[in-house]
């Protein structure tokens, strides 16, 4: 096995399953799929990356970018689809459902993709508001307004699921 190949497997074990929540958390039906294609992409290009220790950022944002065109993608298919069953959670997903986090995994998905990549990026993976930036493709502005923004709706969507304010 080359130096390469023990470095990319390496960074796979090391970030497989936060890739995997990264896609869960950013609302992806099938988060494991997604964080393969993410891995998949990043070694076709691992022999031209320029900084190795840049993967993990060029991880992020495909998986963002990955979630987001399938929310297209999902957006363009129910419309013109009769409804299906509920889908089965994986395990991981259901973990993710303990009593204290239902509600807010709910009021994450009626946010807006951009609000909801923002503060999952932000809160969940503890990322700068460079790397939120370069995983979204935006400027770190506007990635303060979509997490501000996302907060408010956030805050908006639990008091009125609560009941009002605790």
């Amino acid at each position: 096995m080359s130096n390469s190949e023990s470095a990319f497997e390496m960074l796979f074990r090391a970030e497989y399953a936060g890739t995997v929540r990264l896609a869960t958390l950013l609302g992806a039906d099938d988060p494991e799929n997604l964080a393969q294609e993410a891995f998949v992409r990043l070694h076709d290009r691992w022999d031209k990356l320029s900084d190795p220790a840049a993967a993990g950022g060029y991880l992020r944002a495909t998986v963002t970018n990955l979630a987001r065109s399938r929310h297209r993608h999902l957006k363009v298919v129910r419309r013109w689809s009769r409804p299906q069953p509920e889908p089965v959670h994986d395990a991981e997903l259901i973990a993710l459902q303990r009593a204290d986090h239902r509600a807010i995994i709910a009021a994450l998905q009626q946010l807006s993709d951009r609000h909801r990549e923002a503060l999952v990026l932000r809160y969940w993976l503890d990322l700068s508001e460079k790397d939120i930036a370069a995983a979204m493709g935006v400027a770190q502005g506007t990635v303060k307004s979509h997490v501000s923004r996302g907060l408010s709706a956030l805050r908006t969507i639990l008091d009125t699921t609560s009941g009002g304010p605790s």
